[in-house]
């Protein structure tokens, strides 16, 4: 089975920009893309192949044909038929809500569905000046939370940082958090839509009603724990693989290359997941060549035994699998 590439779902949410399209190298009239869904088994956004041999066949009818074979045996054996992350690209022309997620716990006990939302954020773009809030910076109890919600102060004690292209946050559920206007993002996460909205400023959606906000929901769901910092430390280092997130759901790192960078994939009996943050080139995977331009995802299926990055002028990718 060869790497795939899926059309992307460019979703128009009401804070959402240009950004995506112009990154992405896309011809589009639209305004308000907020979100580029480049992989996603979510019911109702199902990703469709691109290209190739497998050309419009879902992802769901992918992982149901091939199982194993396309996503690992463990991963199957785990999650069934439901590919267990979906990976999106952010583009925030204003301020996104505060929200949080539930855990998988939460997840099935309220709205019986598998997973709940663990997620993180590679900064691709950042305008001077551009903030996200990640985590609580003091203590407050629930029934403070729902004070501060109230009365519209909840922002204040929440922990806000200036941000730059290469920072990374791991965004476990419960964790606050918001990304805030001139971010440009790649998120991975599980496969999950469920979001708890805190907090939105008092504006309106693109049907010019309010928002809902889920202040009960997010009550039970947030984790008050402070902890002295939310940023993912980690050291860049060029033609190198650097790991910078790894938990049940995902492990993620960095390549930052300007020359090839062979990956054995023999030993991890999963899929990976190939984002191009920046720069182009393209990948052998069990000796086919597939391209590799600024903005493309990428599956690799779990029965590849070997990857090689090929950068042009240089090339930034983010790789993801599961353990």
């Amino acid at each position: 089975m060869q790497a795939i590439k899926f059309e992307p779902w460019l979703r128009t949410m009401v804070w959402g920009g240009e950004k995506i399209i112009r990154y992405k190298g896309l011809e589009s009239d639209l305004t308000k893309i907020g979100e580029s869904w480049e992989i996603s088994a979510v019911p109702g956004h199902l990703s469709v192949v691109a290209e190739g041999p497998l050309a419009g066949k879902t992802l769901e009818e992918l992982v149901k044909e091939y199982k194993g074979q396309l996503v690992g045996e463990h991963v199957y054996e785990r999650n069934g038929d439901l590919f267990p992350l979906l990976i999106k690209f952010i583009d925030a022309r204003a301020d996104l809500s505060i929200q949080v997620h539930p855990d998988d716990a939460m997840a099935m006990r309220r709205h019986n569905e598998r997973f709940g939302k663990t997620e993180m954020w590679y900064v691709v773009g950042a305008d001077e000046g551009a903030c996200l809030y990640s985590g609580l910076a003091k203590s407050i109890t629930p029934e403070e939370y729902a004070a501060k919600v109230a009365d519209g102060t909840i922002t204040d004690v929440l922990a806000k940082y200036e941000v730059h292209p290469g920072d990374v946050f791991f965004l476990p559920a419960g964790r606050i958090h918001a990304i805030c206007s001139g971010c440009l993002i790649a998120e991975i996460q599980q496969t999950s839509d469920l979001t708890y909205r805190i907090w939105d400023y008092g504006r309106v959606g693109l049907d010019g009603k309010p928002r809902q906000l889920h202040t009960d929901l997010a009550q039970e769901a947030i984790d008050y724990t402070v902890q002295k910092s939310y940023r993912t430390d980690y050291e860049a280092v060029q033609d190198e693989e650097v790991e910078v997130v790894s938990c049940d759901y995902f492990t993620t790192s960095i390549l930052d290359l300007t020359l090839p960078f062979a990956k054995d994939l023999s030993g991890i009996d999963s899929f990976m997941v190939v984002m191009c943050l920046s720069g182009s080139g393209s990948m052998e995977v069990d000796g086919s060549e597939v391209s590799l331009q600024q903005g493309e995802t990428v599956l690799i299926p779990a029965t590849a035994d070997d990857v090689c990055f090929i950068p042009e002028d240089g090339m930034k990718v983010l790789t993801s699998y599961v353990r």
